[in-house]
């Protein structure tokens, strides 16, 4: 049975198994080292469970964990930034689910409860990011209701030979 929970401290390790898996999966496409760099925070082995147990008392984030049959094969992150005029936009931060499990709809589990989570909080709406050429990270987010709203145009700076 699929299910989703409020991440807890004994989840640390698995968190950070899981957000590598998407780190190491994101990395290697366009736009994927900018966007690690960004918003992905744990590598194996430098994993902080300080850090982690912080962001877990965090009160403008929500860190959960996707479950089959009580197992944790997935992690979202959700985040409220506050806004102009008092309210709030929501983040997706990270919404990944391991490929062997994957189809059963954990992942939809996750991001409804990241979007819920937003709503309860006011956030006026969510972005979720889905790099260039992604057509299932897009295709995931559409059927949830999402809608492109902005493109990112990047050119790399010269060179030294430049």
């Amino acid at each position: 049975m699929e299910g989703v929970r409020a991440a807890e401290p004994g989840d640390a390790v698995r968190f950070a198994e899981l957000v590598w898996a998407l780190r190491s999966a994101v990395v290697s496409q366009r736009g994927g080292e900018q966007l690690v760099a960004r918003s992905v925070p744990a590598t194996p082995g430098v994993f902080d469970v300080e850090r982690f147990e912080a962001i877990l008392r965090d009160e403008t984030r929500v860190v959960l964990v996707g479950t089959i049959d009580g197992t944790v094969v997935g992690v979202a992150v959700g985040r409220a930034d506050p806004i102009a005029g008092g309210s709030q936009v929501g983040h997706l931060e990270a919404c990944y689910v391991e490929p062997g499990a994957r189809g059963v709809g954990v992942g939809r589990l996750l991001l409804d409860s990241v979007v819920a989570w937003c709503d309860e909080r006011g956030c006026r709406g969510i972005d979720g990011v889905a790099l260039p050429g992604d057509r299932s990270a897009k295709q995931f987010f559409e059927s949830a209701g999402f809608k492109a709203r902005l493109l990112v145009m990047h050119r790399p700076a010269p060179g030294p030979e430049g």
